[in-house]
């Protein structure tokens, strides 16, 4: 088995969607609020179902390279235990999903069916 692809700075905007399930909403909600304070980032809705290709609950956090170094290290640091999907924002959403699909934590197979291979 791979190791799954860590984040790297090598792109303009991500996606960072963290994973929960019923037993850790309270604790990903907690480290949720924090982002908005602490980084300035937009927080997305905190699904409590499975939404897109994401096969957990899940909630998205935007932001781009000038946040990167900071947000990401304190994101992987404070996680818990919870899997966080990063993609890039380049256009081209299965590209995004598949060969710039970073994790942290365990990675998790994604309900890929939705995008366009092409």
């Amino acid at each position: 088995m791979n190791a799954p692809n860590r984040p790297v700075n090598a792109h303009k905007a991500y996606h960072a969607h963290v994973y929960y399930d019923q037993d850790t909403l309270a604790m990903a909600t907690e480290l949720l609020e924090q982002i908005p304070e602490k980084f300035g980032l937009k927080l997305g809705r905190i699904f409590q179902k499975s939404i897109g290709p994401h096969p957990c609950w899940s909630c998205q956090v935007i932001f781009g390279t000038k946040d990167f170094e900071a947000f990401v290290p304190w994101l992987d640091e404070n996680r818990n235990g919870l899997t966080v999907f990063i993609h890039a924002l380049t256009g081209n959403d299965w590209d995004d999903h598949t060969r710039y699909a970073y994790w942290l934590g365990n990675s998790i197979e994604l309900d890929l069916s939705i995008f366009n291979p092409e």
